[in-house]
């Protein structure tokens, strides 16, 4: 059985906040962890305990210097590369729930953060327990936003099945499963956007709790060598061209 419930309690999170000890405190006056909980933590409280605030009278800038790549552009809607290797519009950069004047950045190692905070609740509660540090984005031919694992800690974010076979007995040769993406999807139906709830237990997952030297959420960015989709159509007609492999 999967269960996911928000955590309530938490209270507003500035710069220097102790995550671990605020998460801790919520979490006592409720129900205590289990081995194998995984917690589902919204980005946006780890970015301001971090102090990942910065003035910015004009978004755009700081979006612009959170730019490695411009995938795409429309008016002033940009999807672009930061420097997490993330596509995303905005770089992921939020002016939302922060004072006028400034915009919020994303965790700078979100994968070490959820490594620091694991460590800190493992150590507390005494248990094995994963971290996924959460945000929210949109995908490519699909309306809406999701959230995805951003960070994650002491969980196997990537569950490869490739080399098994099926129910009727065929050998699976693609199926690896995002199930770091997953679950902070499923957390995000719970904690939701304007809830208060920035972090959400899950549990029923606790075959993916590993060890904290697991690879975190950056292994799930595809290489760029292995993006079929990095170039624009023009440029793939350019390339292809200039390669002999089209004609006009």
């Amino acid at each position: 059985m999967l269960s996911v419930w928000g955590i309530e309690g938490i209270p507003e999170v500035v710069v220097g906040d102790d995550l671990a000890e605020l998460i801790s405190a919520a979490l006592e006056s409720s129900e205590v962890l289990h081995d194998g909980d995984i917690l589902a933590v919204t980005s946006k409280i780890v970015s301001k305990a971090e102090g990942r605030i910065v003035q910015a009278a004009d978004r755009e800038d700081a979006i612009t210097s959170q730019t490695v790549r411009l995938v795409a552009q429309r008016g002033h809607t940009r999807i672009v590369e930061n420097p997490l290797g993330l596509v995303m519009a905005a770089a992921g950069v939020d002016a939302s729930n922060t004072p006028d004047g400034t915009v919020l950045l994303l965790p700078e190692d979100p994968d070490a953060s959820a490594k620091k905070l694991a460590k800190a609740l493992r150590a507390r509660f005494g248990i094995e327990l994963g971290i996924i540090i959460t945000d929210t984005l949109g995908r490519p031919w699909r309306n809406g936003q999701t959230d995805v694992a951003i960070g994650a800690a002491g969980i196997r974010v990537l569950d490869d099945l490739r080399g098994g076979v099926d129910a009727n007995g065929k050998r699976l040769d693609v199926t690896a499963p995002a199930v770091a993406d997953e679950i902070a999807a499923a957390a995000d139906l719970v904690k939701g956007k304007a809830s208060g709830m920035p972090v959400a237990v899950v549990r029923g997952m606790g075959h993916l709790v590993t060890g904290l030297d697991e690879p975190g959420a950056r292994s799930l960015v595809r290489p760029s060598d292995e993006d079929m989709f990095r170039l624009g159509s023009r440029e793939a007609y350019d390339e292809g061209f200039a390669a002999g492999r089209l004609s006009k």
